[in-house]
């Protein structure tokens, strides 16, 4: 084929998880619930910031960055799965998703790049406590945050575009909850090589070495603090939870993009894919931010300030 885009598919069928007719009202309250835990988790870690002069610090601020990638991140798949479960034709044309693909590559990286940054960030703050303000300066946050972004868009665009040029025959039907790159590859009927060896170069930029970063950041942590023994199990207790979260994060995504498996069935993988769109997103909030005393104070005085006004 010469030219532009030779696909004759004008739209997918997003088959999404096989729940018997059944149980499908109670699937949907279940998704419907997470989404919304989600999106109003998020949305009160970015307000309580956005309120609290007091958390206008680097740790705060990456925080604050991880929530709005996270509802976003969510918000990139969940919508259109909860439309799909109430539609007889789970349909998405052949431009939304590739839109869909794109800006949930954007903010997957993103949620990544951020987990790494904020992993140093305790670093530094644990380890050099009397050296964290002239480290981590607004300089240094702004360069990090920025470098994020870049990177994220341009591994989407770079994504996006090598899916664009692949050409899709008849088969249309996607055996999953959103329109995800592993997926649309099978699809492919052309060659798909330079796509997959793309996903292993970048794979290793953006997943396994930011993961090795932080597991390498929370070890020297560990070290650092166990020559604190009074505040030992407090950073064991926060550690361990963030290290959960990560693992969580980076292991579906290594054992599906990086290290697939023959004997992945489709459902498999599907569950596994919602484990990090999902239940991720879900749990940072709780995780990173509203067991933090900061955040509770922080949520206390807005409280207490708007009782005050009224």
């Amino acid at each position: 084929m010469t030219g532009k885009n030779q696909t004759s598919v004008s739209e997918f069928l997003l088959l999404g998880l096989p729940i018997p007719p059944e149980h499908q009202h109670l699937f949907y309250a279940l998704f419907l619930a997470m989404y919304l835990t989600t999106v109003l988790g998020n949305l009160l870690i970015i307000v309580l910031i956005l309120l609290d002069s007091r958390l206008h610090t680097p740790m705060y601020l990456f925080l604050s960055n991880l929530s709005f990638s996270d509802l976003c991140f969510s918000s990139v798949t969940m919508p259109k799965l909860l439309q799909n479960m109430q539609s007889q034709v789970p349909s998405i044309p052949y431009a939304g998703c590739l839109t869909q693909l794109y800006f949930f590559i954007v903010f997957g990286d993103m949620e990544s790049f951020l987990l790494v940054v904020m992993a140093y960030d305790r670093y530094v703050a644990i380890c050099f406590p009397l050296h964290y303000t002239s480290i981590m300066s607004p300089k240094l946050y702004a360069t990090l945050l920025l470098l994020s972004w870049m990177l994220s868009t341009f591994n989407a665009m770079l994504h996006t575009m090598l899916m664009a040029r692949l050409s899709f025959c008849e088969n249309n039907v996607i055996p999953h909850i959103f329109c995800d790159i592993s997926a649309l590859l099978k699809l492919a009927c052309s060659d798909t090589y330079v796509n997959e060896l793309m996903i292993f170069i970048m794979g290793w930029l953006i997943v396994i070495i930011p993961f090795l970063l932080i597991v390498m950041s929370y070890a020297k942590i560990i070290f650092s603090i166990l020559k604190v023994p009074a505040s030992q199990g407090k950073v064991f207790s926060t550690c361990g939870s963030h290290l959960s979260v990560v693992s969580l994060f980076y292991g579906t995504i290594i054992g599906l993009y990086l290290c697939p498996s023959a004997n992945n069935s489709t459902v498999k993988e599907t569950v596994m894919a919602m484990m990090y769109t999902v239940v991720t997103p879900m749990l940072n909030p709780f995780i990173y931010s509203l067991r933090n005393r900061d955040m509770k104070g922080a949520l206390i005085r807005v409280i207490c300030s708007k009782k005050i006004s009224l």
